[in-house]
């Protein structure tokens, strides 16, 4: 058995070529990469999510072995695979003799603290490094807004195109606006065609057979020999071209637009990609920049400005809060919420449109663009008092760039308010207004968006004002919901009542919605 000094540990989204570790070959390294029954079992994965990730580090892998690295590679089924990142190491520490352990800081708190702690009872000299590929340290955010009690999110975008001189001119941004948010919310006109999104056609039936043989539990649909989504840098990199020269005109007006029947509408869908780290958001940002820079005639600032929001700010942002808050943020129930997440959220079998078709497209793609995420799924679970646990769960199993740092922030703060106001300064909750302001799922839905009670009226409808009541004593202080506030008791008793006692019949009848 061949000897080696130093063994790196490489985990699924940890698939960074441009890593320093990477600039040399070193004949004493042994790069190490494991598929462990534990980390796709903790909650109920899509199968895209599982396949794909093993896809890229099996693709990884074998691209490291031809630039002349040694790899060892643990597949899910294979025999002396313990299914545990520390007994395999130990095993591979045994049998080549290796004195030495480096791994890249994880980015997950579980994961950070379980390594702290098994590979402290190995052997071997053990040091840790940094993945490379975030804008900003882990507590960077954190220092920022020292001895704050929330983390204004504009506060550290802005300060994010300043130290990385993002559409700026000297100490201003371009244009002299710094936000085109608003600009930024349109639904899509009526017999608007979007450009088709750029599909891959991966075979991953191998990778597939593998998770149908170890038996693991998932969710979901997959087509195993055209499988959609990047397992490579190349690919990764064709799809941000795809985006760039044929999506990001548009992005930023449409970046909120719902459709029946278009699921991508505008969307990059690099997420997978950039969260696997096989590519860096400096690149995906720079290429976006650099765009615009060049096309001023074919794209606005506020398309570009929309996109580079998301990457260089809402990102960073997401990694900041997590990493300042854990571990008391995976506990935050602001509200309360007890309820159990309906079982439609597993089968899409629901008559709310909306629900339906959001769920469904999770099911069939792994994927949801954030409004679909934030306004319908996390709306009607915020609405109905569903336990942020049971929430989190789901949305980190359903999404294939679901990742437990970027996840739980968007969820439990964002969507749930669950944090209370930690990420956001008021709840994200909505009657179906918004909805059909934004797509046009409330056309052809079972529901009426526009009764509030009575037969057919949609639930959104009475489960806002329901909300609104029962945590109004949460609530009262926050003054950007004192004019909701002012309509709903402004309102009728017998009204208020009405609309209560519908939303508490729709509550009780919910797995029937």
């Amino acid at each position: 058995m061949k000897k080696y000094t130093t063994a790196r540990l490489l985990l699924g989204d940890q698939l960074n070529g441009s890593h320093s570790w990477f600039k040399n070959k070193d004949n004493d390294v042994l790069y190490v990469l494991m598929e462990i029954k534990a980390e796709s079992e903790y909650v109920t994965h899509h199968v895209q999510k599982i396949a794909g990730i093993f896809a890229a580090m099996r693709q990884f892998a074998e691209d490291l072995k031809v630039l002349g690295h040694n790899v060892a590679y643990l597949k899910i089924t294979d025999e002396h695979n313990q299914h545990s990142f520390s007994k395999n190491l130990n095993q591979l520490i045994e049998q080549h003799e290796i004195s030495q352990l480096n791994y890249q800081l994880p980015d997950e708190y579980r994961l950070d603290t379980l390594f702290k702690k098994e590979f402290k009872k190995l052997n071997v000299e053990v040091t840790s490094i940094d993945t490379e590929h975030f804008f900003t340290e882990r507590l960077a955010l954190k220092e920022q807004f020292k001895g704050k009690k929330t983390y204004l999110m504009e506060s550290f975008y802005r300060k994010m195109r300043k130290e990385h001189n993002v559409l700026m001119d000297g100490e201003q941004p371009i244009s002299g606006k710094w936000n085109y948010d608003k600009q930024n919310r349109n639904k899509l006109p009526k017999n608007h065609v979007p450009t088709a999104p750029k599909l891959f056609s991966n075979n991953v039936t191998e990778v597939v057979n593998d998770i149908e043989q170890s038996k693991l539990k998932y969710i979901g649909e997959i087509d195993a020999e055209n499988f959609i989504w990047p397992i490579t840098l190349r690919q990764s990199n064709e799809l941000l071209t795809y985006f760039i020269e044929n999506l990001l005109q548009h992005f930023g007006d449409f970046q909120d637009a719902m459709s029946n029947e278009y699921w991508s509408i505008y969307h990059s869908r690099l997420s997978f990609s950039i969260n696997l780290k096989l590519i860096s958001p400096k690149k995906v940002v720079e290429a976006a920049e650099k765009f615009w820079a060049n096309n001023q005639d074919k794209i606005s600032l506020s398309q570009v400005e929309g996109f580079i929001r998301q990457i260089l700010g809402w990102r960073e942002y997401m990694r900041g809060v997590y990493w300042a808050q854990m571990p008391e943020y995976a506990s935050l129930n602001f509200f309360n919420a007890n309820k159990k997440l309906p079982k439609f959220f597993w089968d899409g079998n629901t008559k709310m449109n909306c629900l339906k078709k959001s769920i469904n497209q999770s099911l069939k793609y792994g994927y949801a663009h954030h409004i679909q995420r934030l306004m319908v799924t996390g709306n009607f679970c915020a609405l109905a008092g569903i336990n942020p646990n049971e929430v989190d769960e789901w949305y980190l199993g359903i999404y294939v760039d679901a990742f437990d740092w970027v996840e739980i922030t968007n969820t439990r703060g964002m969507s749930q308010f669950a944090d209370g106001g930690i990420v956001g300064t008021k709840p994200y909750v909505s009657s179906a207004s918004y909805i059909n302001k934004m797509g046009d799922y409330c056309s052809n839905c079972h529901y009426s968006k526009t009764k509030k009670t009575g037969e057919k009226s949609c639930p959104f409808n009475s489960l806002y004002w329901h909300f609104l009541a029962r945590n109004h004593e949460q609530l009262k202080t926050n003054h950007r919901m004192n004019m909701m506030y002012s309509v709903w008791f402004k309102m009728d008793d017998s009204k208020q009542k009405e609309i209560l006692q519908q939303a508490d019949q729709y509550l009780e009848d919910i797995e029937n919605l």
